[in-house]
């Protein structure tokens, strides 16, 4: 049994370091790894993005994260990324990675996925090239989901789990305004964890939305923001039988 904590939407800046700290030193008593579902800081700055590194420097679990919007609004994602890579982070964009637990290859594929909407209200790759544009990048980032998990999959992961800012599924969403579904999440996420495979969705964004969510193939999807689950971190246990 695989022990996953998982948190998103932490929106660190200066005044918050050292909040979420002493949490995270308790996850080898409760998990085996933590996954970071991206607004990790409230506005993509390296200031901002150095205390988040401080918060899970040297944690003795791997850590594993992708960034969201309002990661990339200072537009250095890059800035940001490294300095979560130093920390010891995996920061992941449309690729994947294997973590070792207690023995068992555990497969990460994450991306920061984008929105688009769900099936029956969604947009489509029609009219002026900013719409197409905006639709293709929700595609891009949907086809470097599924890639990243057949190949942990051909690499014989135990178990494989999606991590996104953006949800793949409605259902999480239950709670936000019907409105902006749209731009919360899109089902071209799902579709790539379905024909792909996983046993595990966890995703961020939604902070009105609703903890318990599942693809039409039957995936369970999570939305961690910490808004909705209220805590530093859940924990969710993957079986590897």
């Amino acid at each position: 049994m695989i022990r996953v904590a998982a948190v998103g939407d932490i929106h660190m800046g200066p005044d918050s370091q050292g909040l979420l700290r002493p949490a995270f030193e308790t996850l080898p008593d409760c998990a085996d790894l933590l996954l970071l579902a991206g607004d990790l800081t409230r506005h993509g700055t390296p200031e901002e993005a150095r205390v988040v590194a401080q918060e899970v420097r040297d944690l003795p679990v791997p850590v594993v994260a992708v960034l969201g919007n309002h990661d990339h609004h200072d537009e250095q994602p890059e800035k940001v990324t490294a300095l979560l890579q130093d920390a010891g982070v995996r920061v992941l964009e449309g690729e994947g990675t294997v973590v070792e637990c207690a023995g068992t290859r555990v497969g990460i594929a994450g991306t920061k996925g984008f929105g688009g909407g769900f099936v029956g209200r969604s947009a489509g790759e029609f009219g002026e090239p900013i719409m197409k544009e905006f639709v293709r990048t929700t595609r891009r980032s949907a086809d470097s989901l599924h890639a990243a998990l057949k190949e942990l999959d051909d690499e014989g992961c135990a178990a494989r789990v999606a991590l996104t800012h953006f949800s793949p599924v409605a259902d999480t969403l239950a709670g936000e305004p019907p409105e902006i579904h749209p731009f919360l999440g899109s089902y071209l996420l799902a579709e790539a964890i379905d024909t792909a495979g996983a046993d595990l969705a966890v995703h961020g964004h939604a902070h009105l939305g609703s903890e318990h969510g599942m693809t039409a193939g039957g995936v369970r999807v999570r939305n961690v923001a910490q808004p909705v689950i209220r805590r530093a971190f859940n924990v969710y246990r993957l079986g590897t039988a």
